[in-house]
Formats: C-alpha cells, structure tokens, sequence
C-alpha cells in the first residue's frame, strides 16, 4: 500500500515467496523502472541482476519471478490493454504465473495463467494474512528504495523522457493540455 500510495504513478514489483507456497507473498521487491500513470517499463538490466540476487540468496525462479505486482493510481484495479500484452509478452515462458493489481482504495485483482498443455487462466482472491510474524514498517528504507528506482516520466512527450513528475500538479509543456490531478489525467 506504501508504494501504490506513494506518488502519481504505476510502480511494478515482483513478489518473492516461500518455497513450500507459491502464492503467498511475503515480500516484494523493486527494480530499476520507468513509470507513468498509465505504464511500467522494468530496466532490463534491472531484472537481470534482480534474478541474479535471488538466486544467489538461494531462491528459484519460482519464487521471485513469477508474481507481478502492480499499482493502478485511480481506483481501478482491473487490467488494462497494456497490462494484457504484458503479462502475455512477459510472462508466456514460465509454467505459470500471476498479475497482482492493487489499485488507489485498495481494491485489487489478481490473475493466474498456466502455460502448459492446454493453458488456462483464474481469478484469485486476494487476502492479507496478519497471522503470520513480519518485520515492522520501514517508511525511510522504503522511500529510499522507491526514490533509487523508480523514474516518473512525461507519457506525452519524447522530450519528456526522464523528466521527474511531481507530487502535485505536472503541466503539459504545450499549453496545459493536459495535466495530472487527483490520480487522474484531465483534459484542460
């Protein structure tokens, strides 16, 4: 909820679980990304090395790469045509695997799709599990791991690349044509 709170933009993560399920996430990691309110695009020598890590921390693929998490800035939690071409691009390798959204109020989504035999897909439910021991919150850490990489972009202009979008309101450099609000792109 940290990171689908903390600013205008989609973020992306993976979700890491125990070996012995699958489905349970008890931790989520980010890597390097480009974000708008609309998109995530993962840095792909990010999710290389984020591979690289788990593996060396003794993890499978199973645990760390098959989960994709992510945020919706509105209220909408279902997925969009991007998230679609995505998760079907991105994720066709693998056995299986589940895009998670958790959208702005905290409805989510999530979907599991199996790409063996005749393949098939499922909505899941989604529950939090306050049963099981966690760490404590760490608000800094977790401010210091989004600032280190996430990237907010203009998603209406080239030349906007890379350009920070703030907390408050980000105007079109052609006129205020458009301009983020509330979670929302307006029309001026």
């Amino acid at each position: 909820m940290f990171l689908r709170d903390i600013g205008p933009t989609e973020v992306g993560l993976f979700g890491i679980t125990p070996p012995d399920d699958l489905l349970v996430i008890e931790d989520v990691s980010l890597v390097r990304q480009q974000c708008t309110p609309v998109t995530t695009a993962f840095d792909d020598e990010a999710v290389a090395d984020f591979i690289d890590e788990q593996v060396d921390l003794g993890r499978t693929p199973e645990q760390c790469c098959r989960i994709w998490l992510h945020t919706h800035p509105g209220d909408c939690p279902h997925p969009s045509g991007t998230d679609e071409a995505t998760f079907a691009e991105a994720f066709s390798g693998p056995d299986w695997s589940v895009m998670f959204i958790i959208a702005t109020g905290g409805r989510t989504y999530a979907r599991l799709k199996c790409n063996v035999g005749p393949g098939c897909t499922k909505r899941l439910g989604v529950a939090v599990d306050y049963s099981t021991p966690f760490d404590e919150s760490d608000h800094d850490l977790w401010q210091a791991q989004y600032e280190a990489a996430v990237e907010c972009v203009d998603p209406f202009s080239n030349r906007g690349a890379g350009r920070m979008l703030s907390d408050n309101a980000w105007l079109d450099d052609e006129a205020g044509i458009r301009h983020w609000h509330q979670s929302e792109w307006v029309a001026s």
